[in-house]
């Protein structure tokens, strides 16, 4: 629910408006639970993920370096342009929340098991979990590194929506893929960025929300 121009509550102090430290750690710990879940789903139907895990995963494909390595090394200019622009309390917050996703990744697999996910369900719903996942970090000032800080960056900067601009970054690389996976998984990935994007398209609105 969203309040108009005219029936929006007076204005309140500016530590009545922001999120306290514990709010901060819920939320980056719900949000990393989340995306990493869709995570689950899509590497169990076989999609591919876009942003900078596509990237990384990309290049894990084409020169057998590490996924982990690969996704590391591409960040880093990112965590420079963090730090450059949004301060260093975004880029610890967002240092805190990519070591907790790829915890989560992995303790995943330990408790819950996946068979025969078709590839547009997962597309699907993982895609929208992975986007209320983003809406939770992006609105507790942090992201998960990469193309993400740059998106955030872009609309801060320039008035372009996040969402519109990852789903353009996540449609080159799932076009790049297009040979790496089957059809029915492709198009699986191109909805789940679809879905996934659309969240943060419609909820990401600096305009619509107060709280910092």
């Amino acid at each position: 629910m969203t309040a108009t121009a005219t029936t929006l509550p007076p204005a309140a102090p500016d530590d009545a408006l922001g999120h306290t430290w514990l709010e901060d750690v819920l939320a980056i710990v719900v949000g990393t639970l989340l995306i990493s879940f869709g995570v689950a789903m899509f590497k169990s139907a076989g999609l591919l993920t876009g942003s900078t895990a596509g990237l990384a995963f990309l290049v894990h494909y084409q020169t057998g370096v590490p996924f982990g390595v690969a996704f590391s090394l591409i960040n880093l200019p990112f965590y420079w342009l963090a730090v450059k622009r949004m301060g260093w309390l975004f880029t610890m917050k967002t240092f805190v929340a990519v070591s907790l996703l790829s915890l989560f990744t992995g303790l995943h697999g330990q408790f819950a098991h996946f068979g025969g996910l078709n590839p547009f369900y997962s597309g699907l719903i993982g895609g929208l979990m992975m986007g209320m996942g983003f809406i939770a970090l992006f609105r507790h000032k942090a992201s998960l590194g990469g193309v993400n800080i740059l998106a955030l960056y872009v609309q801060d900067r320039y008035g372009i929506r996040a969402g519109k601009l990852q789903l353009g970054v996540d449609m080159v690389i799932l076009l790049a893929s297009l040979f790496l996976v089957s059809v029915p998984a492709l198009l699986g990935s191109i909805l789940g960025a679809a879905a996934l994007n659309m969240v943060i398209a419609m909820n990401h609105r600096p305009d619509r929300y107060i709280g910092t």
